[in-house]
């Protein structure tokens, strides 16, 4: 009976944390809409690649029709599947990648080396499995400002294949909206709770190279919020904004893929310090687990 008794007030505990977090959502900021590019604005995408010949090809293609993008960058690190010619067939300008360093992770080399190259006045990072619609690259700009935010990112609609594969997707984000509130927090987070998703980043170049670019986050597997929170801890101001009506996203071929890289991405061993994993397993096992 104690035990059952300290499990139910542990519970609520739980459940007054999740709802605390839930109720942020009041206050969101609305989904991105598409827009005009602000005047004298320009907006380079950098696509990192490596063996995408499969995906490639159309993202690169959905960049180029947005009319905000001035160009787009495909950094081909050292593909051994034609990624390099069908993104150049598909309109990219093509940077073959260079010997990674001692201490990169191959996604940050790539996107260093884009960033190098790139000429408009804001970098726009995206995955090749990312499909962009036009519009997506000025609203992003005109968040930037009105925001005001130095980084900005949005969050997709992801692109399922079957039923299983969807309620698996949407189980595992539901899982971060449990720890870390809604997309589009009307106030950013402590630098250690920020969240963004790297499939969609956009920032000021040269603020972004002045920062180190993505050499700080060189060796991090969870890169996209890794260099979130090192650049929150310098006094940057985060965005994470509602995209799911200007951004796509066909990441996962199965649910067996979903299952594995939702896994290996979601417990952010690399920027999550061991108290704040513990906590989260605490209130994602008593608010979901344990009623089951």
């Amino acid at each position: 009976m104690k035990l059952r008794t300290a499990a139910h007030a542990a519970q609520a505990v739980a459940a007054a944390v999740v709802v605390t977090r839930l109720a942020r959502g009041r206050d969101m900021r609305p989904p991105l809409r598409a827009t005009v590019l602000p005047a004298g604005a320009t907006v380079s995408a950098v696509i990192p690649a490596r063996d995408e010949a499969g995906r490639i090809g159309p993202c690169v293609i959905a960049a180029l029709a947005d009319p905000g993008v001035s160009e787009v960058i495909v950094v081909d690190d050292e593909s051994t599947d034609g990624t390099a010619a069908v993104a150049a067939r598909a309109g990219a300008r093509v940077i073959p990648g260079r010997r990674l360093p001692p201490g990169w992770v191959g996604k940050q080399w790539a996107l260093q080396q884009g960033l190098e190259v790139a000429s408009g006045e804001y970098v726009l990072t995206l995955d090749a499995d990312a499909r962009p619609r036009p519009g997506l690259a000025a609203a992003l700009v005109t968040a930037a400002i009105g925001g005001p935010f130095d980084l900005v990112s949005a969050g997709p609609r992801f692109v399922c294949d079957s039923v299983a594969e969807q309620g698996l997707h949407a189980a595992m984000l539901a899982t971060l909206v449990y720890r870390f509130g809604p997309i589009g927090p009307a106030r950013q987070p402590s630098p250690g709770r920020v969240v963004v998703n790297g499939q969609c980043l956009l920032a000021r170049r040269a603020g972004l190279a002045a920062a180190g670019g993505f050499e700080p986050v060189r060796g991090h597997l969870t890169d996209d919020i890794a260099l979130a929170r090192d650049l929150a801890r310098r006094g940057w101001r985060i965005g994470f904004l509602d995209g799911r009506d200007l951004l796509d996203v066909d990441m996962h071929a199965s649910v067996a893929e979903v299952w594995r890289e939702w896994g290996r991405s979601l417990p952010m061993t690399d920027v999550s310090s061991p108290l704040s994993q513990a906590a989260d397993l605490a209130v994602l096992g008593l608010t979901t687990a344990l009623p089951l």
